[in-house]
């Protein structure tokens, strides 16, 4: 296995390379200006210095290997020196910088990222926490009470788009009840019981909205997943055999049912980071997602260009470790 993930990182590289230009290209090649939101009053020949002071006066190819440098090299290691608090070489490197606030693109994704984390990263741990059970409690007592109340639950998650159920909350729990915070305050601080319980209780609506909405998905693919598994002859033959009922689900066909589930986790792992854009608009989640809808609208190339790659990377990362997950679940899989 070792050589197998080895190997699918070294086809990785040339895929990111590829997802790298493709994504630096489509952006700086579109029609957008760093100097459209200042004053009209600045005159013409300081707005082009403006510009040649950001790199736009290179050729494209040398912006591009330039922006891979600082991408690669230059901001993974100013990270590790804000981490560790040493220092690689003189310290000295040029860095990716918003056209926007001119301060490091990392820098703002860091600053932002706790955030993200609390609030998408839980409510995709509570949706797989969930939808799992549900899955396969449905699929065992498939057209049952329970599977009957999943079913319509599921379709309701898949149906209802996250703006309307997230406002739905507000209104019941913040205009009505007057239980829980509309907007969620970022500056927060978790210090004692009582702000830990704040904490609790802003991060609680976000989360529902986005739980309901991924646990319904993973629920819907782990129930059929669960249902082609308990009619396969194998099954029949450990009942025959006299292995006992709970044996069979839980070790034989939740195993083989998780193989296809495990992909659709894997793959929505990337989403936390990326952020709920439009629930954290909705409850002012000052997020991932919040930061790249502000990037889109200042025609802020350099975090646009970040972020969305950032998101690729992510994606690559996250199929390979489903891959490798697939070998572990299935013994009959194997990488040589």
């Amino acid at each position: 296995m070792l050589r197998y993930a080895i190997r699918r990182l070294l086809v990785s590289i040339p895929t990111l390379l590829a997802i790298s230009f493709v994504v630096f290209a489509l952006l700086d090649l579109a029609p957008s200006d760093p100097t459209a939101n200042l004053p009209l009053t600045i005159p013409p020949e300081v707005r082009e210095k403006i510009r040649l002071s950001l790199g736009l006066g290179e050729p494209f190819a040398i912006r591009y290997v330039k922006w891979l440098q600082q991408f690669l090299i230059n901001e993974p290691l100013s990270v590790f020196e804000q981490m560790t608090g040493l220092t690689v070489g003189d310290g000295e490197r040029l860095r990716v910088l918003s056209w926007a606030t001119r301060s490091p693109v990392t820098d703002l994704i860091v600053e932002r990222l706790p955030q993200t984390l609390w609030v998408v990263g839980m409510s995709y741990v509570i949706a797989v926490l969930i939808a799992v059970p549900i899955g396969v409690i449905s699929a065992y007592r498939q057209y049952s009470i329970f599977d009957q109340v999943g079913t319509f639950i599921s379709m309701l998650g898949f149906s209802i788009p996250t703006f309307f159920t997230g406002l739905l909350l507000i209104v019941i729990f913040s205009v009505w009840l007057g239980w829980l915070p509309s907007i969620y305050d970022t500056t927060h601080v978790v210090n004692s019981w009582g702000s830990f319980w704040f904490q609790v209780k802003q991060m609680a609506m976000p989360t529902m909205v986005l739980a309901l909405a991924n646990a319904s998905q993973i629920s819907r693919f782990m129930r059929a997943s669960m249902l082609d598994n308990l009619n396969q002859d194998y099954v029949r033959t450990a009942r025959a055999k006299g292995v006992k009922e709970r044996t069979v689900v839980l070790l034989h066909v939740l195993r083989n049912s998780l193989i296809p589930v495990v992909t659709v986790i894997a793959l929505g792992v990337p989403t936390i980071f990326g952020g709920a854009i439009v629930t954290e608009q909705i409850f002012r989640v000052n997020g991932i997602g919040q930061l790249l809808i502000v990037g889109i609208e200042s025609n802020d190339i350099p975090l646009v260009q970040t972020l969305t790659f950032i998101f690729a990377v992510l994606i690559v990362i996250f199929n390979l470790i489903a891959d490798l997950l697939y070998g572990v679940l299935d013994p009959r899989i194997r990488y040589d």
